[in-house]
């Protein structure tokens, strides 16, 4: 017989749920209007994800944790896989297809809670010192940061891959690294950018010199239109033309946020930035509560940083202040 232990609910997080809701609820008003099918995948992943939320919620980690490194390792074998198993699709080989059922998973997006957990793991076993990581714990750690960056950035999928590793030196520097390190890496950095430069793919680069031209590219004159045409308040959904008429491309993902200017204006985005705001706020203020919890704090901070590079990404490429990619 299962007991439920009623001290579980002490580590709840009440906060978030109220800060949540409104943003999948906002977006489901939105897709809706758009297209019922993805309206009702959407409930579907809602579901889904609803039941792994529980399962993880109620699951003893701090006593599993030794599974940790084998999620890791086991999600970079599926990686390594994609080299040789992998499907094309658009150019790109990111996916593996599983047989008989022609259903497909990308591993690069799998690997993203295995990859936070490891480094949770890692920084528990060796926390850092008062004046933070030395050169030698630096190095150690970015080699499990690094050999997922290398694998998906050969796929090729630079924005997933800069994602991860934004997120893992994020972490590091929220944590604590010696600040000569992170000067050090500023200096190669500025160096080495025109290599990094010539080493982009040519649709990589035609990002770039599109986002630096004084015109902007088609998808975002068209979600600039998009949101300049719902005004303060926003237009009605049989007015939002840009949208029902086809102007603005994938108004179900990428260009989300300029279909929801067109829809409830200038207050309407100002919402959805403020509840953005107020939830990445408040991961990062668990650093507080937390303290020398390095698990709990490595995950919540990794969460914070990730939704706050797609946001940002999000945001600014609709409105024409970044290079239009493909990013959840």
């Amino acid at each position: 017989m299962i007991i439920f232990d009623k001290r579980i609910l002490t580590h709840f997080d009440f906060i978030q749920p109220f800060l949540i809701l409104p943003i999948i609820f906002l977006s489901h008003i939105l897709i809706s209007e758009v297209s019922q099918m993805l309206a009702i995948k959407q409930y579907v992943y809602f579901g889904i994800g609803f039941m792994v939320f529980l399962f993880f919620f109620l699951l003893p980690i701090r006593k599993i944790d030794w599974l940790i490194p084998a999620t890791y390792w086991l999600n970079i074998i599926l990686l390594i896989s994609v080299e040789f198993f992998g499907v094309s699709k658009l150019g790109a080989q990111r996916w593996i297809e599983i047989p008989f059922v022609h259903f497909t998973i990308q591993p690069s997006e799998i690997i993203k809670p295995s990859f936070l957990l490891m480094l949770g793991y890692i920084i528990k076993k060796n926390p850092p010192e008062e004046d933070g990581y030395n050169l030698k714990e630096f190095i150690k750690i970015s080699f499990f940061i690094f050999l997922p960056f290398f694998l998906i950035l050969k796929e090729p999928d630079l924005g997933t891959a800069l994602i991860l590793l934004l997120t893992g030196y994020g972490v590091l520097f929220i944590i604590g690294v010696n600040k000569k390190i992170w000067l050090s890496i500023a200096l190669v950095l500025g160096i080495s950018s025109p290599i990094l430069y010539q080493s982009l793919h040519d649709y990589q680069k035609k990002r770039i010199t599109d986002f630096i031209s004084e015109e902007p590219s088609y998808h975002v004159k068209q979600s600039i239109i998009a949101i300049g045409n719902g005004g303060m308040s926003g237009k009605p959904k049989d007015e939002a033309t840009q949208t029902h008429f086809k102007f603005l491309p994938i108004a179900t993902s990428d260009f989300i946020f300029a279909y929801n200017g067109e829809r409830f204006g200038f207050i309407g985005n100002l919402f959805l930035i403020s509840m953005y705001f107020l939830l990445i706020s408040h991961l990062l203020s668990l650093n507080h509560k937390l303290k020398d919890d390095f698990l709990a704090r490595v995950i919540t901070n990794g969460i914070a940083i990730m939704m706050f590079i797609y946001i940002s990404v999000n945001i600014s490429m609709t409105i024409g202040f970044a290079p239009v990619v493909g990013i959840p």
